[in-house]
């Protein structure tokens, strides 16, 4: 710290000094003609270029000075020269520092060493930093900095930030999926008066003027419900929920959805939709349908084949495989023993189609890696589904499963206003004031048949770009307050 707050001061000095002569450290403005790479890309020597970037390497030469400047596309070498600049703006040129951001104007050459460069005719200091950029540039790798201090990570870290770009590049080409395809994107409400259409703990907010408490968005889902029921076929929302619940690798309390339905549709629709439309986010932003995953020495530790078609397997045939064959003939207690003896956490309060669920995802999902379409789940798990006609205890649903974990469920729309009231009126366990009157009321008007599903875009891009964990996907994931 004390070294910190030493560089710090050097700084402050040579930005006073800068300021003394009458120079701005923190322009206004600066043109680039292009980026960097691009630069490097259309080499011609002697072309004419403005460029402008962070300051990330600086190789004092006595009257000649290189630096290294990046920008979002790359970086690329400047050389400075005290002829081509003359006594003066050489001697500011040294004022720099490692992080400072710059503007220069000057002409494309090789060195002798056969990197391409730019000789500067003039510059501008564009932002003075004034503290030190990461030790070395060559990342972080204490990841409380990391996750608390993003900036740093992307700066120091062309991986890092290279993985948020694709993760940006990912949203643009789902919409594009999307639109292309008849949907329609749409933004629905983050406060609601009632938190619908999943079972978990909201946040809450107290609404000022309207003298109430609100609660954002555990679902996306019966908003864009009402769209089917309002005459919108094809209807899509990307956006954020919130869960009041706890923090893991692959749970982020503030995380990214995507949610679609297409009206006359089902949940063999969806099935199709979701496959069709990773398949396409792999090739267009990856290039591969082949994703390795590898740990920090560059191993290959896991590949998932996204080539279709992919694994369907029923929920029921799943859970027989792993917890006996004769497992949804036994009784409640003899299946609660036996998830006990296969080493499934069971809590005191969980009911009997509970504990088969700890079964599926204890020990059943994290085994499947490859994209694997697990249908017809028991009723009880999704109440908003519609029932399977051939098992009246299953409902037309899928949960795709891929690197180990659900990434999307999807399903048949339960639209008889009347079974839906009776399976939420369960779910809620008889306390009325939880349920979404105004959502069924909307289905009481009529709603087409259709089919639904939603995405995780945070474990999506864990699986597309080889992360094991939510945060590093996240920009800036909840932390605990840090104390001084």
């Amino acid at each position: 710290m004390v070294e910190t707050n030493s560089l710090i001061e050097q700084r402050k000095a040579k930005l006073a000094a800068l300021r003394s002569r009458g120079i701005n450290p923190f322009a206004n403005h600066f043109a680039p003609t292009e980026s960097c790479a691009q630069a490097r890309a259309n080499y011609q020597e002697g072309r004419a270029v403005a460029l402008a970037g962070r300051i990330s390497a600086h190789r004092d030469m006595g009257k000649s000075q290189f630096v290294d400047i990046k920008d979002q596309s790359g970086r690329i070498q400047l050389y400075a020269h005290k002829q081509a600049l003359g006594d003066d703006q050489f001697d500011i040129f040294k004022h720099l520092d490692l992080g400072d951001f710059i503007g220069v104007n000057g002409s494309m050459f090789i060195t002798k060493t056969g990197e391409t460069s730019v000789k500067i005719e003039r510059f501008t200091i564009l932002a003075k930093a004034l503290r030190p950029p990461p030790e070395k540039w060559h990342g972080l790798v204490e990841k409380e900095i990391r996750y608390r201090q993003r900036y740093l990570d992307l700066m120091s870290g062309d991986h890092v930030r290279d993985l948020f770009i694709k993760r940006s590049l990912i949203l643009r080409e789902i919409r594009n999926f999307l639109q292309e395809r008849g949907y329609l994107e749409f933004e629905t409400p983050i406060m609601q008066p009632i938190p619908g259409g999943a079972a978990a703990q909201p946040f809450i907010t107290f609404h000022q003027s309207l003298g109430c408490n609100f609660f954002l968005r555990i679902a996306i889902e019966l908003y864009l419900k009402r769209l089917l029921v309002g005459g919108l076929d094809r209807v899509f929302e990307i956006g954020r929920n919130f869960r009041n619940e706890g923090l893991s690798p692959r749970h982020n309390p503030e995380f990214t959805m995507l949610e679609a339905y297409q009206a006359y549709g089902n949940y063999e629709t969806m099935m199709e939709l979701v496959q069709s439309l990773v398949c396409h986010l792999a090739q267009k932003v990856l290039g591969t349908l082949v994703i390795e995953h590898r740990n920090e020495a560059g191993e290959v530790t896991r590949t998932i084949d996204l080539t279709p078609p992919w694994r369907r397997a029923k929920y029921k045939d799943l859970i027989r495989e792993k917890a006996g064959a004769d497992w949804f003939e036994c009784t409640p207690q003899e299946r609660r023993q036996r998830a006990h003896d296969l080493g499934a956490e069971i809590g005191k309060e969980y009911e009997d189609f509970e504990v088969t669920g700890a079964i599926f995802e204890k020990l059943i999902e994290p085994t499947l890696i490859q994209p694997t379409f697990v249908t017809h789940l028991t009723k009880e798990l999704v109440p908003l589904a519609k029932t399977s006609a051939e098992d009246p205890t299953t409902v037309e649903v899928f949960e795709c499963c891929i690197n180990g974990q659900e990434i999307a469920p999807a399903y048949s729309e339960q639209n008889d206003p009347l079974e839906q009231r009776e399976r939420l009126e369960h779910q809620a366990g008889g306390e009325q004031q939880k349920l979404d009157e105004d959502f069924l009321v909307s289905l009481e008007h009529g709603m087409p048949p259709a089919g639904g599903v939603g995405i995780g875009i945070d474990r999506l891009c864990m699986m597309l770009l080889g992360q094991d964990s939510i945060r590093d996907v996240i920009l800036f994931p909840q932390l605990r307050p840090k104390h001084d």
